[in-house]
């Protein structure tokens, strides 16, 4: 105790060792919400590159699925024909 009040002696040396224990802690609770926004933010790009690739992969299945689509329509005894007119037969 500093110096002598009029406070019982008990209570400044509870609340004394009180605000000493919190001091102590300060730094382990900082470092645990750190740990846990960093998982939490690895978590989330995580899951936006899992999204992404995701999203990648639906367009270029698309994007093949017109090509043959594309490749399909193409009318075959037309092309016949014109390519026997272009080559002469």
């Amino acid at each position: 105790m500093a110096f002598p009040t009029a406070v019982n002696s008990q209570i400044t040396d509870s609340v004394s060792q009180v605000n000493t224990k919190v001091v102590g802690d300060a730094p382990a609770i900082a470092m645990g919400n750190l740990f846990l926004a960093t998982a939490q933010a690895m978590g989330n790009a995580a899951h936006n590159a899992t999204a992404a690739q995701q999203q990648t992969n639906m367009t270029a299945q698309a994007s093949t699925t017109m090509g043959v689509t594309t490749l399909y329509s193409i009318d075959t005894a037309t092309d016949a024909v014109g390519a026997s007119k272009i080559f002469g037969k």
